[in-house]
């Protein structure tokens, strides 16, 4: 990807879009295009955190494992995000695992040079905590949910939480959730069993609370799922 590309790419990122000729310059200036085919990794847990990468395609999975190789899914990203969030202004190795689930392209901005233009630029320094800001913040939700809800309320949580960010909405105001993810990252990502998501999901067909098409997809009503709550 030339200079030109990559700086098309970063224009569009809601970090970036503000920004003048000359601001964006500087962020291309020190950025690389870089492809990952897929089940292949970014970086590994533990590794030293020099990059924050802007997927262009693709998709990449977040998580960590612990001493005896369980699993624990993070976060799922997709065109148009960033990750690490952790990455600035601090030194100190990867929290997790970055794994390719479909051919990506991203662009690839060391830290290092990346603090030095935040520090010239205020504004962009403010939209990045911003950034982060909401990263924490949805953090906490998830938390919370851990904490204070029951496995079958934080599937629901789960499924609705999926559904906005990587469903379709369809005209009759359902999500289509493509089956993308097994039921074992469906566990993954709230700490249950496998086992235990595939005994809920059964019982929400049963209910008639989601449907699953002829080619395997989710449908899902996310007020009906909210319903479910209360």
């Amino acid at each position: 990807m030339r200079q030109e590309q990559i700086k098309n790419v970063l224009s569009k990122f809601t970090l970036f879009r503000d920004l003048n000729e000359q601001e964006l310059e500087k962020i291309v200036d020190i950025s690389l295009s870089r492809t990952w085919k897929k089940n292949s990794y970014i970086f590994l847990q533990g590794e030293p955190l020099d990059n924050v990468y802007f997927i262009n395609e693709g998709k990449v999975k977040i998580y960590k494992s612990d001493v005896n190789g369980r699993e624990q899914i993070v976060s799922m990203f997709k065109k148009g995000e960033m990750f690490p969030h952790v990455g600035f202004f601090r030194k100190g190795s990867y929290p997790a695992n970055a794994e390719v689930l479909e051919k990506a392209t991203l662009v690839v901005v060391p830290i290092a040079k990346f603090e030095s233009v935040l520090i010239d630029n205020p504004e962009l320094c403010i939209k990045v905590f911003k950034v982060l800001g909401e990263k924490i913040v949805d953090l906490q939700n998830r938390l919370e949910e851990q904490i204070l809800n029951n496995t079958y309320e934080q599937i629901i949580k789960l499924l609705i939480r999926l559904g906005e960010k990587h469903g379709t909405k369809n005209e009759d105001g359902t999500v289509t959730l493509k089956n993308e993810f097994t039921n074992k990252d469906l566990a993954n990502m709230i700490g249950t069993t496998r086992e235990t998501v595939s005994r809920t999901l059964t019982k929400m067909k049963k209910d008639e609370l989601i449907e699953i098409d002829e080619e395997g997809n989710m449908i899902l009503d996310p007020e009906v799922l909210m319903d479910e709550l209360f």
